[in-house]
């Protein structure tokens, strides 16, 4: 991290050797000021003995934000770090934040909002450029001044409105605590390693832009929740098994292009440990292998996801062969599509129905193999 004092002689010298200040130099001390609460002026040893904490403690919490060590004598904090302190000795003595977990949350939040300042960083920089060279660096900062509050706000109301949409989802499930039943879905592009390698960075910038808005949106309509996203995936839940398929149904479809990367959904279903704001369950490493065998524009899911769609009109489930993956010697694989609602009687369908009832039947160990010999229309063999 940069600090005060070394800033300070950077800037000197610049402006020694450039005959004059740097330019922008003022600029950037005023920006600095207002996003940071006041002027670097404090140590770190000054913060800790002011806040009243040991300087093991608020090293080990700005580590976890993601922030790199300062030197004892550095001139890196303000006053509004000392108040932050105090904030966290609050949340702690009302024991909504055990001692214990602290640097972990410290560190979902670090992670969370260091990606969201990289966003807005080019957001503001490129309004408080035009605005410096239209009207001046004053302006830019008077810009600032109220660009900064309103952001300010408009984050506050959004994470409202997310806890609030969780407190209801973790209350209407009635399960108490941080293990919950749920879905867990990956959504995969397709040849994404090798297809980006030809694409500058516009274009691939681009095409994981599209991505990201495409599933949120589709997501959100549909009752989940995006976990995270990873460039070329996305991970998330849904309380609901048939809220869960229709994401994974529709999500291809709306993205599907000529000039898109297709892509594949592996869905799962059981009891998964939520984190902050992560998933972690066998689950999740069951729905992430159903997604690698799957073909493009194909869904898989397990064994008890398909038994709670079994019986919606809406929908095909057929049982594939069983496969190898890593984690699992014999994992049966399940081809969840939509049922056309036209479609008459079929005696052929209603067979493959009355065949995946029986495998739904039988223990998981006394499954029928190879119901579908040659290949299969939802595993992909090089996956």
């Amino acid at each position: 991290m940069d600090t005060a004092g070394r800033d300070d002689a950077g800037r000197e010298r610049a402006g020694r050797d450039a005959g004059g200040p740097e330019p922008g130099a003022d600029v950037r001390d005023a920006l600095e000021r207002l996003l940071l609460g006041g002027p670097r002026r404090l140590t770190r040893l000054q913060v800790t003995e002011a806040a009243g904490m040991p300087p093991e403690r608020t090293q080990r919490l700005w580590r976890a934000l993601g922030f790199p060590d300062a030197a004892d004598d550095d001139l890196v904090f303000t006053d509004a770090d000392v108040d932050a302190l105090a904030l966290v000795s609050a949340l702690i003595d009302t024991g909504f934040i055990d001692p214990g977990t602290e640097a972990s949350i410290a560190r979902a939040t670090g992670q969370a909002l260091s990606r969201l300042a990289d966003w807005q960083t080019d957001m503001l920089a490129g309004a408080l450029t035009r605005q410096a060279r239209e009207h001046g660096s004053a302006d830019a900062v008077a810009a600032a001044e109220v660009l900064l509050p309103l952001l300010t706000r408009t984050q506050d109301y959004v994470w409202r409105r997310h806890l609030a949409a969780n407190v209801d989802r973790l209350l209407s499930s009635g399960a108490p605590g941080d293990r919950r039943e749920l879905a867990v879905g990956f959504a995969d592009l397709v040849d994404y390693t090798s297809r980006s390698r030809g694409m500058d960075g516009r274009e691939l910038g681009a095409m994981i832009e599209g991505f990201e808005a495409t599933a949120t949106e589709v997501i959100a309509r549909s009752h989940g929740r995006v976990v995270k996203t990873v460039g070329d995936g996305v991970l998330y839940t849904a309380t609901s098994a048939v809220d869960a398929v229709e994401i994974a149904l529709i999500l291809p479809d709306v993205w599907e292009s000529d000039d898109r990367l297709p892509l594949r959904v592996g869905v799962a279903y059981g009891t998964v440990l939520t984190r902050l704001g992560d998933v972690y369950s066998p689950v999740v490493n069951l729905a992430s292998r159903l997604t690698s065998l799957a073909r493009p524009g194909t869904v898989l899911v397990d064994r008890v996801l398909a038994g709670r769609l079994r019986g919606l009109h809406g929908y095909r489930v057929r049982p594939l062969r069983r496969v190898s993956v890593r984690g699992y010697d014999q994992l049966q694989p399940w081809l969840v599509q939509r049922r056309p609602p036209d479609e008459e009687d079929n005696a052929l369908e209603e067979m493959l129905d009355e065949l995946a009832d029986d495998v739904l039947a039988a223990e998981p160990e006394d499954e029928v193999d190879g119901l579908f010999e040659g290949a299969d229309p939802g595993i992909d063999e090089g996956g």
